[in-house]
């Protein structure tokens, strides 16, 4: 047997797993965002009708979804910059050598990451809540009128997106933290000899050394955080005055609550193109990133 047919053997138990939990259920899925397949059709299959694209393209028509997208686009664009900036911030922070505890830190910090998203967003509804929450308390000592956090459609996004960078942002930190540590400390050195000042190190020697890091934590953030669904669900059920419906929100509204299966598959399927749209621009940028 030769060293090809020996990895493919051993691969093969992977292989028909995946093929048999992800690459049927997803080619199924797409089978029924072409047709109106509802709750009709889930009591008597002969309901069933084949009507290709028209999901696609009612629901590009549909306000309801531009709306969630908005506001998922709305969630990435902020959501994104401040989780990768906390998570670099906080890398750098681990890695100085005035740094105490190390190791404490790093477990505490990334503790969020390794708990159930339900059970903390139930306790940060309780933290924002108007009338007894730990934030408004705060807001209090500092003369600040309560905020109603999860009530008013201007407050809802952004704290389900604080709520989302600190619940996410101990993922990349240990990313970027494995990075520091892995770049020679004698270009640090070297630099201190030429009388740089720590910020021409930082931009000159650590920023350039954790490009390929960054893009990668960038690229992963991005895919997450356009899968926004859990946070909103539990937090606000996509109000007020769905102001914190996204795409995924609204796939599942679709699919379980209106039961209109074939238009939730056709929401999945949009979703997966426009997050493979901006992960090939987001390659291609970091491309011509390390060309330049």
């Amino acid at each position: 047997m030769s060293q090809r047919q020996a990895a493919w053997l051993f691969l093969a138990p992977a292989l028909l797993v995946l093929g048999a939990f992800f690459l049927l259920p997803a080619i199924g899925a797409f089978g029924l965002s072409l047709t109106d397949y509802d709750l009709y059709a889930l009591a008597d299959l002969r309901n069933l009708r084949f009507i290709g694209l028209h999901n696609y393209a009612a629901l590009l028509q549909r306000r309801e979804f531009w709306a969630a997208l908005g506001h998922t686009l709305y969630f990435v664009s902020v959501g994104v910059p401040l989780s990768i900036a906390a998570s670099l911030g906080t890398a750098l922070l681990l890695n100085s050598p005035l740094a105490r505890c190390k190791a404490w830190f790093r477990t505490a910090l990334f503790a969020p990451v390794v708990t159930t998203v339900v059970a903390v967003a139930v306790v940060w509804r309780y933290l924002l809540n108007t009338k007894y929450g730990w934030a408004n308390e705060a807001l209090g000592w500092i003369c600040i009128h309560p905020v109603d956090w999860l009530g008013d459609p201007h407050w809802a996004m952004p704290a389900i997106i604080l709520f989302a960078v600190w619940k996410n942002f101990g993922y990349n930190m240990i990313i970027l933290l494995a990075a520091l540590q892995a770049t020679p400390p004698e270009l640090y050195e070297a630099a201190r000899i030429d009388g740089a000042s720590a910020w021409r190190q930082c931009r000159h020697i650590t920023l350039p050394m954790l490009g390929p890091s960054l893009w990668m934590v960038a690229i992963l953030t991005v895919a997450g955080y356009f899968q926004l669904f859990a946070e909103p669900y539990v937090m606000t059920e996509g109000g007020p005055l769905q102001s914190t419906t996204s795409v995924l929100y609204l796939m599942y509204d679709e699919g379980f609550k209106w039961w209109n299966l074939g238009s939730a598959s056709a929401i999945a399927f949009l979703l997966f193109a426009i997050m493979f749209a901006v992960t090939l621009l987001m390659l291609w940028l970091g491309r011509r990133g390390e060309e330049a």
